[in-house]
């Protein structure tokens, strides 16, 4: 390889590497894991249906502030009274969220470690459910924020658990698919949200916010009970000693028995991997932190900075003010063009989804970052020139920003949860993730709450307006310098790998080191296919020679 490193090649206690018999025996890994991506539409959701409540009459009414001259946020010239959210009401309705799921994405690992994954996910939608009917309650602005960060603490647990038990299930071939399919779940969220909010948003009654907010209970119930009939993570079976129950996950996630040759070299290469980490250290948080062989803290440092690169192209301003953003412009009915931004993200991931496992994290993630720059400059120049003073300006600008959410779905949507989905050894992997988790809810609850300061206009206000692209457009080229320097290539990689892989190589020339160690493994696969043919051979001539015995002294 280049560079001086020598590519490692995982051995097992179980014989030669064997590869799955068809990919038909890995389907029910394959639908375990993407039905745990169903989480991902109560991320989406609950962050999608604020942008739309907030700006919705009778919730101004009810929870927000009557001003007799003129409406805070109303561009109109002429001043007019009306009720509304004060700034710094609404950056907490919309943030505090963020809060929550801060705290709950570091409960998700002790809870995935000590419950298993399948529980810790029954004890993540008690506490959303909790926290949804503590807003559907709500008759004033303090119940509902707490309900906000009771529903923010199950949201967390989600967002912690379910790409883990993704990365831990998914077939190495499809891996990079089915994590992406997590993302491909929040953007369905985002647009159920969406339409949610457009269907009730002409109610004159307490239904047209509690109406969208109280569907969520539908999906969680859904979650809850589908995830009962799950396996549990194989992994998760390993790391607790279990060796016999972890065999009968893997036999059953790829439909086949205890004793295949498959599961037993996955198994093998599975425990043979964790009692390496382990005499590194003995898996916890401080653990993360220690540069040791493995490179715990390196990795631990490129997940939770992907994280935050991730909330850093500014996507959340769309999702969370994208409603009062597009009114602005004066474009059309910005209900309607929330929807169509939407439809965009769910529409977008699909390419993303099919390009992961083809070309690959790293480049995903570097060239994203570029289209997404470039699309932000040109809204930030558009912004800066017209204004809000040019109709075709502004549809222009509608236009863009729909192009620029296209980008991000299609790459640095879901390419952030594959990547800290696999990267780390299985002795941290719950703690790691969920460090990362919460590095995405600490600056997506930041720039949540910054944003109406840096939009608005008035006293202690930035006033930016559109202009605020200016600096999205600068984190997303900085976003791809970082992925230029730190991401390391992982497709098509097993978990195990994947570790090995990290251990030996620098993210520019990962790429080559990826190539070498599939084509290693291939060679691997056809020598042990072709030693179990022959003994598969011999054992059936030896069937047939006792066959014959016995025939002969029966006669």
């Amino acid at each position: 390889m280049p560079g001086g490193g020598v590519v490692p090649v995982l051995t097992t206690n179980a014989g030669p590497v064997i590869k799955p018999k068809t990919k038909k025996q890995a389907i029910r890994a394959v639908l375990a894991s993407s039905f745990m991506a169903m989480g991902g539409i109560l991320f989406g959701y609950d962050t999608g249906t604020i942008s739309g409540i907030i700006a919705m009459e009778k919730f101004k009414e009810d929870f927000g502030t009557y001003y007799p001259d003129n409406v805070p946020t109303n561009t109109s010239p002429i001043p007019q009274p009306g009720w509304s959210l004060s700034t710094g009401d609404t950056s907490l309705v919309v943030s505090i969220l963020s809060a929550g799921t801060f705290v709950g994405a570091l409960c998700g690992a002790p809870i995935a470690d000590t419950l298993g994954r399948r529980w810790g996910l029954q004890v993540a939608m008690v506490v959303f459910c909790v926290g949804v009917i503590l807003q559907l309650i709500a008759q004033a602005l303090p119940l509902f924020i707490v309900g906000r960060v009771v529903a923010g603490l199950g949201v967390g647990i989600v967002s912690t658990i379910v790409p883990m038990f993704q990365a831990e299930t998914a077939p190495r071939w499809a891996r990079g698919a089915v994590t992406s399919g997590y993302q491909w779940a929040i953007t369905i969220g985002l647009l159920f949200a969406a339409l949610a909010n457009n269907g009730t948003k002409d109610r004159t009654d307490t239904g047209s916010y509690r109406i969208p907010i109280g569907v969520q209970l539908g999906f969680a119930l859904i979650l809850s009970f589908g995830t009962m009939l799950l396996p549990e993570s194989p992994r998760w079976f390993v790391k607790k000693g279990k060796i016999e129950q972890a065999a009968k996950s893997l036999a059953t996630l790829n439909a086949t028995d205890v004793d295949d040759a498959c599961v037993q070299a996955e198994l093998a290469d599975i425990r043979t991997n964790l009692e390496v980490e382990l005499t590194h250290g003995n898996g916890t948080y401080l653990d993360c932190f220690r540069n040791n062989d493995r490179k715990n803290l390196t990795r631990t440092l490129v997940g939770t900075w992907l994280q935050a690169w991730q909330q850093l192209t500014g996507i959340n301003f769309i999702f969370y003010y994208g409603t009062q953003f597009f009114n602005s412009t004066g474009a059309g009915d910005p209900f309607i063009f929330t929807i169509v931004s939407n439809v965009v993200n769910v529409v977008c991931t699909v390419p993303g989804i099919w390009a992961m496992d083809r070309v690959g994290r790293r480049n995903i993630l570097v060239w994203g970052a570029v289209w997404m720059a470039i699309m932000e400059g040109i809204v930030a120049i558009i912004g800066t020139v017209f204004g809000n003073s040019n109709p075709a300006a502004q549809r222009g600008l509608v236009a863009l920003v729909c192009l620029y959410v296209g980008g991000f779905a299609s790459t640095w949507g879901p390419a952030a949860w594959v990547v800290c989905g696999e990267i780390f050894p299985l002795a941290i992997r719950a703690k790691a993730l969920s460090l990362c988790t919460a590095s995405n809810w600490l600056w997506n609850f930041g720039i949540g709450y910054a944003t109406p300061y840096l939009v608005d206009s008035g006293p202690g206000k930035a006033g930016l307006g559109p202009k605020v692209f200016w600096i999205w457009t600068a984190t997303c080229a900085l976003s791809a310098v970082f992925a230029y320097f730190c991401i390391v290539e992982t497709k098509g990689l097993s978990l195990e790998e994947v570790d090995s892989l990290y251990c030996t190589t620098s993210p520019r020339l990962s790429a080559a080191a990826n190539r070498e160690m599939r084509a290693r493994r291939s060679d691997l696969e056809t020598v042990g296919a072709h030693m179990v043919s022959d003994e598969a051979a011999e054992a059936d001539a030896a069937k047939r020679d006792v066959e014959y015995e016995s025939k002969t002294v029966d006669a």
